[in-house]
């Protein structure tokens, strides 16, 4: 799979709705999945969507609020009764270790695998994951608890071979893999053959950040400069303004300002407020600013 396949599992905030689970995310990079948050009616989405189970080994989790992180306990017990035996990760504020453990102590006994803890800092950008071809960083975020978001970068890649330059210059299969990583080729003469001339450009890397809980601020601009899909929550409608600063949310028409000040491709809004039953003010209010805007939606997926 060379693009990222978003699986939006939960798009509604604190209190579940007809139509909307507590937040919760799938993203899916060849053949591996990484899950952003994990509240309550996760893992039901996730058997309703048929989400494969067996390629998730990470979880990242912002904050410590319940929404973000009630279904864990439950996904955590049901992957044990399917005998799995590879580490499961989960990346979160060092507090979320004493408060599982108990939890897993007293509902996981005789688990098959291991729950492995990586704490993370949500007050500073760095990276937290790494493997041949994703990185994740965090995102200072400001909300009433430490909380940070996730930037999901795909590594460069290879640039491609112009094979009719590779075939003329007879470069030797063995230095192929030089080539495509940028290196210049040397004949058996001792003559240069610039790459430029034996590749062209890497298809460009993909970018995704994940921006939820968090008040409006132009700090995480930054961060996410440019990334082909924006993920922003957007609580509230504008006309409850007042209502997003006292409880450190961001409107829709915010996140929107965000998506066009930081000139990324795709504006994706969701954590909407259970006060509300319709949610399509949320798009014309987000498109007034940033046109290419969509709801997120339980079941929904986006390709990019």
């Amino acid at each position: 799979m060379d693009s990222f396949h978003l699986h939006i599992l939960g798009a509604g905030s604190a209190l579940p709705t007809k139509s909307c689970n507590q937040p919760s995310q799938i993203l899916s990079m060849r053949e591996k999945s990484f899950m952003i948050d994990c509240g309550e009616g996760t893992q039901r989405q996730m058997r309703s969507d048929n989400v494969r189970i067996s390629r998730l080994n990470n979880i990242f989790i912002s904050h410590l609020h319940g929404d973000h992180c009630f279904g864990l306990i439950a996904l955590i017990s049901s992957l044990g009764m399917f005998n799995r035996t590879a580490d499961l990760y989960i990346h979160a504020h060092p507090d979320l270790k004493k408060i599982l453990s108990s939890l897993i102590d007293c509902f996981c006994e005789g688990m098959t695998y291991k729950v492995v803890f990586e704490p993370i800092n949500p007050f500073k950008h760095e990276l937290i994951y790494e493997d041949r071809s994703l990185s994740v960083y965090t995102i200072p975020l400001k909300h009433k608890m430490p909380t940070c978001g996730f930037l999901c970068s795909e590594k460069e890649k290879d640039r491609h071979i112009v094979r009719e330059m590779v075939d003329f210059y007879k470069v030797p299969i063995r230095e192929m893999q030089n080539i495509k990583r940028g290196a210049d080729f040397v004949t058996e003469e001792g003559v240069v053959i610039s790459n430029s001339r034996l590749t062209t450009d890497p298809t460009p890397s993909k970018k995704y950040a994940y921006c939820s809980d968090t008040i409006y601020t132009e700090s995480i601009i930054p961060y996410i400069e440019g990334v082909d899909c924006l993920y922003h929550e957007a609580t509230f409608l504008h006309a409850d303004l007042i209502k997003a600063k006292a409880t450190m949310h961001s409107t829709a028409l915010q996140a929107a300002t965000i998506a066009q000040k930081a000139n990324v491709k795709h504006l994706i809004l969701g954590h909407y407020s259970a006060r509300y039953e319709d949610l399509s003010p949320f798009l014309t209010e987000a498109k007034s600013v940033f046109p290419n805007t969509s709801l997120a939606m339980d079941g929904l997926s986006f390709d990019f």
